[in-house]
């Protein structure tokens, strides 16, 4: 009987695999179906020559919008909405009312989630189509080849592809957290980055073969590359462990002995902070497409990935994430709540009250580390790499992604495995009771 629940846990951990594997190439391939009514190559003469906020919402789609391809707008709108409905939680009463109902509350705010993602989805839509429509290579040749695709206006065409595609990777994202392994939202971020690699190898070859940057530059970009991975693997494992011991009858020395830990991670965030501050920051990009003032305009200038006002909101950005987030998902008041349900206490800490404020003293000392960490990891290799003019995809947040993502993934992947393991335990323990009973 054991062995048969051993099997059918591994073949199940291998269908959420290769569930997962299926739907990342499905998504790869969709990100070269174009938008009907363009010009490919006009588009990626003009595309390839574009940089700043474009450079970075091309690295989050994997190369979707620089082809202006049917998955453009990529898993973004639906991280926007994400941002906005998570701080209204917080603000408006009947949200937070609808995510302290449990489950049938959370599928709620869920779908107002998704809601908001259609109407984002179809303002980028009309941002990029109204982009399309007046934009031209060097040469003075339009992207857009007719006025109209058949019978709809081209402009119409490019909003209800852009905003079909866009809800589409949701579906997706959301299979993948359902069926697969990881959550969705960040495994389509991690595939859209990991489909920048190889292209940006070959950029980076092609720069110092051609004299435009110098082999020992890259050799320590590389280094340096390495040793910021290092860290990020090394600081995103690293915990805080508080005691905690289990009331019981009996003597101290027996109390310790069923003592566990409350592990607070450095990082209780995780790659969320980042995503969401580049979200934001991407905001005025679409704006400008509305308005050709210059106060826009230079907004626009300023918030390049480049610019000192763009490092300094994202510092800021991250730093109010970190905060923001951890105390959404690890409340101290519902963690000391939990602790004294099941009988746990920290020792030395009164139970309730004390316990939730000792557990937020810790957590908000963790969450300051976490956050320095996190902003010198997304901004000090995006400000050497601007010296050295190395492609942006190499930049500290795809990194971030890039390794935060995978650990959350070996994660999932060993829980899941832990958790088959104990179910065969616990399904080959009475058996063999039984044969000792025989004996």
């Amino acid at each position: 009987m054991a062995e048969t629940n051993g099997l059918a846990s591994s073949e199940q951990l291998r269908n959420k695999v290769l569930f997962t594997i299926f739907i990342l190439i499905l998504y790869r391939f969709g990100a070269h179906v174009p938008t009907p009514g363009l010009d490919a190559a006009a588009v990626k003469e003009l595309t390839s020559s574009l940089g700043g906020i474009f450079g970075m919402l091309n690295t989050f789609t994997g190369g979707a919008l620089e082809q202006i391809s049917v998955f453009a707008l990529g898993i973004m709108p639906y991280i926007s909405a994400s941002i906005i409905f998570q701080l209204l939680t917080s603000a408006v009463p009947h949200l937070e009312a609808l995510k302290k109902e449990g489950e049938q509350g959370r599928k709620k705010i869920q779908q107002y989630t998704r809601y908001a993602t259609v109407l984002l989805a179809i303002v980028q839509g009309y941002a990029i189509a109204n982009y399309l429509g007046d934009a031209q290579t060097q040469a003075g040749q339009p992207l857009v080849l007719a006025s109209t695709v058949g019978i709809i206006p081209f402009k119409v065409m490019t909003i209800i592809t852009l905003t079909a595609g866009a809800m589409f990777v949701l579906w997706l994202g959301e299979q993948i957290t359902e069926r697969g392994i990881g959550e969705g939202a960040s495994m389509i971020i991690f595939a859209g980055i990991a489909a920048s690699i190889p292209s940006g190898t070959m950029n980076m070859y092609t720069l110092v073969s051609e004299g435009q940057l110098n082999g020992l530059v890259a050799i320590i970009i590389l280094a340096a590359m390495l040793a910021v991975i290092g860290a990020i693997i090394f600081l995103e494992v690293g915990q805080r462990r508080i005691t905690i011991a289990v009331s019981q009858r009996g003597s101290a020395a027996q109390q310790m002995q069923q003592s566990s830990y409350l592990p607070l991670k450095i990082n209780m965030s995780g790659v969320i902070p980042p995503i969401f501050a580049s979200s934001l920051l991407m905001f005025p990009a679409t704006i400008q497409s509305f308005s050709d003032a210059a106060w826009v305009n230079g907004i626009q200038e300023f918030l390049s990935p480049s610019g000192s006002l763009y490092y300094i909101l994202f510092a800021v950005l991250i730093i109010f994430f970190c905060f923001f987030y951890t105390e959404i998902m690890y409340p101290p008041q519902e963690t000391a709540d939990n602790l004294k349900k099941r009988g746990q206490f920290i020792p030395g800490i009164r139970a309730g009250k004390s316990t939730a404020e000792y557990i937020k003293k810790v957590s908000d000392r963790i969450t300051v580390a976490g956050a320095i960490y996190l902003t010198i990891v997304c901004l000090l290799p995006n400000i050497l790499i601007d010296a050295f003019s190395v492609p942006f995809f190499f930049g500290g947040t795809s990194l971030l992604i890039l390794v935060g993502v995978a650990i959350q993934l070996i994660d999932k992947v060993n829980e899941y495995r832990y958790q088959s393991l104990a179910s065969r335990v616990k399904a080959g323990a009475k058996p063999r009771r039984r044969r000792a009973q025989f004996q």
